[in-house]
């Protein structure tokens, strides 16, 4: 039996413990949650222990993983006690929103030797899985440029995140997207460029970047532009807009994936998204199956994801398109290092 712990027991430590919890072999023990408000809810809820912290997690109930479900910039204490402990880990990405957590967590989990997934749960999305098989195919040639957008309405930093001022278009959805290209092309990016604006969430209270402009250069010479934004109207279809395109020598990819084709119409226009919840006795979506293939991969050894090396090299590129942004100069990724750490 694979025991597993979740760190965080809010929307998405909550739906990860939902998606295992009828998978063959596998056995959630219970969370660790700060808040006592979350940590009650989640009790109610799901009738599995919580406990207030990592230490508590590994001592009271010794699982064999760890998911680590925290806000974007609080990783870092329990994937390292985690690492440390020998736990296998799920972390959700961004890696870390600084260099410094992220490559204490990519040392720890390294010295550690434990299996170590970060979740960019696009790869487990249909349309970019198909994507991935084109390009990976050759049919569509060798990569010149591809672009992406992934945007969010109001809603996200003004009522779903509590910790938004924490965090910035650029640390909560352009991971999603970076990561996405990289594995679309199969290259690492070299230089960024960065334009942002800020100004109007800042003037609802909420101190941080509203749009975001990427320009990425890869390895294999191909380009990108990312773009997200926190500032779509709140009367649109929904909270997300995500679109993606790629070009290649010999053909093109181009996807909208801001809804799965389902549209309602009663008070106002909203979207659905059939892959989110259970279809049948299945439960269904990329996050749930990305957690599953997690825990599958576990068992028996198999293929469970993009590792700790990966989402180090996320950070550092979204490192680099912060500081492109502030001073207006081209950054190469590679000097995206902390005093002392090693390439």
């Amino acid at each position: 039996m694979l025991t597993i712990g979740i760190v965080g027991a809010g929307l998405r430590g909550r739906l990860f413990a939902d998606a295992l919890e009828d998978q063959t072999g596998v056995q959630v023990v219970g969370f660790a949650e700060k808040s006592p408000g979350v940590a009650a809810d989640a009790a109610t809820a799901t009738g599995l222990p919580v406990v207030p912290g990592i230490d508590d997690l590994l001592t009271d109930h010794d699982p064999d993983a760890i998911i680590v479900a925290t806000p974007d910039f609080a990783h870092r204490g329990a994937a390292v006690a985690a690492a440390t402990a020998g736990k296998h880990l799920l972390i959700e990405k961004p890696l870390a929103t600084n260099l410094d957590d992220a490559y204490a967590i990519a040392d720890a989990v390294e010295a550690g030797g434990a299996r170590c997934l970060v979740g960019f749960e696009n790869r487990w999305n249909p349309h970019v899985v198909r994507a991935h098989d084109l390009v990976a195919s050759g049919d569509l040639g060798s990569p010149i440029t591809s672009s992406a957008t992934l945007s969010n309405s109001y809603f996200v930093p003004t009522q779903m995140l509590s910790w938004a001022a924490a965090s910035s278009p650029a640390w909560f959805l352009m991971p999603h997207t970076l990561d996405m290209l990289m594995w679309l092309t199969g290259s690492t990016p070299v230089t960024v460029s960065a334009v942002g604006s800020s100004g109007v969430l800042a003037a609802r209270g909420i101190d941080t970047t509203d749009v975001v402009h990427a320009l990425v250069t890869f390895a294999d010479g191909s380009t990108a532009n990312l773009t997200s934004a926190w500032v779509l109207p709140d009367a649109g279809e929904g909270i997300v807009d995500f679109r993606f395109s790629f070009i290649g020598t010999e053909g093109s990819i181009a996807a909208d994936l801001s809804h799965q084709g389902l549209t309602v119409v009663s008070d106002k226009l909203r979207s659905e998204w059939p892959l989110g919840a259970s279809i049948g006795r299945s439960k269904v979506g990329p996050p749930r199956w990305m957690v599953q293939q997690f825990a599958a991969g576990l068992l028996d050894g198999g293929e469970i994801g993009p590792g700790v090396r990966h989402g180090l090299e996320v950070t550092k590129t979204i490192c680099a398109i912060e500081e492109a942004m502030a001073d207006g100069s081209s950054v190469a990724v590679a000097e995206m290092t902390p005093a002392g750490a090693e390439l």
